[in-house]
């Protein structure tokens, strides 16, 4: 445990349900944990006792990417775990693979309905018939523009054209739509919507204020911090302004709200983590202006060695490429760096 975690309080200590079982972590509230084959090697997802048009069940949260071994812990999880109920709903927070992947897949063996954000779901249909910003053309010349010139890994990033579909085959055709504000009842008790943007274009949050328990996707993670990325997409976005803006609306709830993240274990000490969170990225910011001070303009890839300290691969290249571009417009934004395109195409970065 590092320092930063240990000033968070992590109620199960080091319990984790075991692959295809699930741990109460609340009355009517269950923990599933399925392996992900990335450096980011597991996602939570949870089940959520539920009661609809007097049928009862269960709503789940996320779903894992698209994967045989991630559907034969999901089969598990139907013949001991639901008490022989159906699954009545699937929630997702936001669009990412390993929060979406396996969403039509639940849907169709329930004959259950997608609850998520429009903004996510329109997204994630565009990404499952092309490119996403991690693959493609499109995203090449992205990268490409903000200092990424290794001719072999744009040729990867050109590659990548079915990055998001391998893990997200399909949608359902039909899904209801969540808002900030909204209230869901869920097994009687009320949940509210809370909106996030910066990591996902609408991430949604629920929040039981009877329970006092957050269910935070990732905008609210206890030992990584969330990815915030600006990609081709969207290249002029300050998705770092808007992450800080989101995590803000957590102080509202109370500091010893049970957290349960969709990477990490579930902690207490909400306010506690939305003050590292904000010092970690005040930080990255400090570095990104000295680097500028001290070698004068900078490129996104100038940055990587400056914001990420360990050996990347090409996926985390992307997710890195990305988030320095935003920490870079953040401060484009604020005043602080002006922005010049050179006659190579490529954005460089200084001191205003």
């Amino acid at each position: 445990m590092n320092a930063l975690e240990s000033q968070l309080h992590y109620p199960f200590g080091d319990r984790m349900p075991e692959p295809g079982k699930t741990l109460e972590v609340a009355s009517g509230i269950r923990w599933i944990r399925m392996a992900l084959p990335f450096a980011l090697d597991h996602i939570n997802l949870w089940l959520l006792r539920d009661e609809i048009d007097g049928r009862a069940g269960w709503t789940v949260v996320d779903c894992c990417i698209a994967r045989d071994e991630a559907k034969a812990q999901w089969e598990e999880v139907f013949a001991t775990q639901l008490q022989g109920l159906p699954i009545l709903r699937v929630i997702v927070t936001h669009m990412h693979p390993d929060h979406i992947g396996l969403a039509h897949w639940l849907c169709t063996r329930w004959n259950a309905p997608l609850w998520i954000s429009a903004t996510d779901y329109h997204v994630a249909r565009l990404n499952t018939q092309g490119t996403s910003g991690n693959g493609g053309e499109a995203a090449a010349d992205f990268f490409r523009s903000h200092g990424l010139t290794d001719a072999e890994a744009l040729q990867q990033v050109r590659g990548r054209t079915n990055y998001y579909a391998n893990m997200v085959p399909d949608l359902p055709r039909q899904y209801i739509r969540l808002m900030d504000g909204m209230q869901l009842s869920i097994g009687g008790r009320e949940w509210r919507c809370i909106s996030g943007y910066g990591h996902a274009p609408e991430h949604i949050a629920l929040y039981c204020d009877e329970a006092q328990v957050l269910v935070g996707g990732d905008m609210m993670l206890p030992r990584i911090s969330t990815n915030v990325s600006v990609y081709d997409n969207e290249p002029e976005a300050n998705a770092l302004q808007l992450l800080l803006d989101s995590i803000d609306k957590f102080r509202a709830l109370p500091q010893d709200t049970l957290t349960l993240p969709a990477h990490g274990k579930p902690f207490q000490g909400l306010h506690t983590r939305i003050e590292q969170l904000h010092d970690h990225h005040r930080q990255h910011l400090e570095r990104v202006l000295e680097a500028c001070r001290t070698h004068g303009p900078r490129t996104g890839a100038d940055l990587l060695p400056v914001l990420f300290t360990r050996k990347l691969d090409l996926h985390q290249t992307t997710f890195a490429m990305g988030e320095a571009v935003a920490h870079l417009h953040k401060l484009w934004f604020d005043g602080l760096l002006l922005r010049r395109q050179g006659a190579d195409g490529i954005y460089r970065f200084a001191l205003a």
